[in-house]
């Protein structure tokens, strides 16, 4: 008991002693204000120049690879490789997982299909599941 009362005591002084501090018997410093007039506005006009506009480059049309069978991983780097960089992927199983490690995932469809010749920018939708099954 007698450690608690002590403990009180203390924790009391000390936030006493801390709302304590030391004052200084200087003045406050004197503020000095000068009013000061405005620039006169300036007005800036801009002239419209007509910038070129660059002409989108042709996209070039390739013949789509056939990655059914293959290894999802290995079918991404081959659909890149020929130059179709816009491609997703999807559960064939209709789970709706997520091919985080794509090298367990065989590619059972693709769309559109293999064979056909279209420009690079195609969305190129690779179906896989898991290997076994």
């Amino acid at each position: 008991m007698p450690v608690r009362v002590s403990c009180f005591l203390a924790a009391t002084v000390l936030a006493g002693l801390t709302g304590c501090g030391a004052q200084s018997g200087t003045a406050a410093p004197v503020v000095t204000v000068t009013a000061t007039e405005p620039a006169p506005a300036v007005t800036v006009t801009e002239v419209a120049t007509e910038t070129p506009v660059a002409k989108p480059a042709r996209v070039q049309r390739k013949v789509l690879p056939n990655v059914v069978g293959m290894n999802l991983q290995a079918a991404q780097d081959k659909l890149q490789a020929t130059g179709f960089y816009v491609l997703n992927d999807k559960d064939a199983t209709g789970q709706g997982r997520f091919q985080v490690l794509d090298r367990n995932w065989v590619v059972t469809q693709q769309t559109p299909g293999a064979g056909q010749k279209l420009p690079t920018d195609t969305l190129i939708t690779l179906y896989a599941k898991k290997y076994g099954e």
